[in-house]
């Protein structure tokens, strides 16, 4: 499988950092992404990633970690964290920054025991998608420990079909409004992969099927929000 965001990342990491990296959605044109943002600091990262850092305690799995900004962060503070994402550079470019608990590891696939499982920057999206979201928050509920709890960030989109007459137009009644195919373009290499924006509505929902409980924390500035998940006792 191309890993075509772990090779801007390396890029970046080891010096070779030329140009960004341009995404896309099903719904919205080509943007750039800056690489010099995927390694901020806590000062530099939005207010939603800075309060779900100072919430972290115990044992913690930082899921699909990137570059690995949250993790150091964390390192920082002597909390215990390991880190884990699906691409292979972004790994490497974890390990390059000083995090040796990082591996290559899908959510899905994760065993043990964790006090806090992080999921930021629309950590909805590793989830998979509506059909799956109440079987994804069971295998997490199954590696949480008695009062652990998810901290997981995401934003309601539905803005993005409003008409100027206040409508909302979606493409196919079908379909969840915020499951996309997400598309990235960088050194003329591209990959594309489904992605999912979930409303806190349809995030609560599911939990309460599965014996979770789902509170908001904090709303962001656009559209998006942080919630905390935890065992309903």
């Amino acid at each position: 499988m191309k890993d075509v965001f772990g090779s801007a990342l390396l890029d970046y990491q080891l010096g070779r950092y030329t140009e960004d990296i341009v995404t896309s959605t099903s719904i919205s044109v080509k943007d750039l992404l800056p690489l010099p943002y995927l390694f901020r600091n806590l000062k530099e990262m939005p207010v939603l990633e800075q309060e779900a850092l100072s919430l972290c305690r115990g044992r913690i799995l930082d899921v699909g970690c990137g570059a690995g900004s949250h993790s150091l962060e964390l390192k920082k503070k002597g909390l215990e964290v390991i880190s884990i994402d699906i691409s292979e550079g972004a790994i490497k470019t974890c390990k390059l920054r000083g995090l040796d608990k990082a591996y290559v590891n899908d959510i899905h696939e994760m065993s043990g025991e964790f006090d806090t499982i992080l999921m930021l920057m629309n950590g909805s999206g590793l989830l998979g998608n509506l059909k799956t979201l109440e079987n994804s928050l069971v295998h997490l509920k199954s590696i949480l420990s008695p009062s652990g709890q998810v901290l997981i960030d995401s934003s309601d989109i539905k803005y993005m079909y409003q008409q100027q007459n206040g409508d909302y137009i979606m493409e196919s009644s079908d379909n969840y409004y915020g499951e996309l195919d997400f598309h990235i373009y960088y050194k003329g290499e591209s990959q594309s992969f489904p992605w999912m924006y979930l409303d806190f509505g349809r995030l609560k929902k599911a939990c309460i099927a599965v014996g979770l409980s789902c509170q908001m924390i904090k709303k962001g500035p656009h559209y998006d929000y942080l919630a905390k998940l935890s065992c309903t006792k």
